[in-house]
């Protein structure tokens, strides 16, 4: 196991990622993920990150799951970690 993955392995694992759960390409939006995780690591913290990831995965799932609920719900969260102030 690596610590970090190259930038051209990532894209061998989101393929993985899509081909075992039965995503198709636009389903798992690989740049939308990683700047909404970059936002709330700065904006918030580190451990805050993934928890974001799964939270609008899960609220996008919950609202039918299409490409733009998924930037509705990684906008509103990137929008809560810019005002964050605690």
């Amino acid at each position: 196991m690596t610590e970090h993955l190259p930038p051209e392995a990532l894209d061998g694992w989101a393929e993985a990622v899509r081909e075992r759960l039965g995503l198709g390409p636009d389903d798992l939006p690989v740049t939308l993920v990683l700047d909404l995780a970059a936002d709330v690591a700065r904006g918030v913290a580190r451990p805050a990150a993934p928890l974001s990831a799964f939270a609008a995965g899960l609220a996008a799932g919950r609202a039918g799951g299409t490409p733009d609920q998924v930037r509705d719900a990684v906008a509103a969260i990137t929008g809560l970690a810019a005002d964050w102030d605690s």
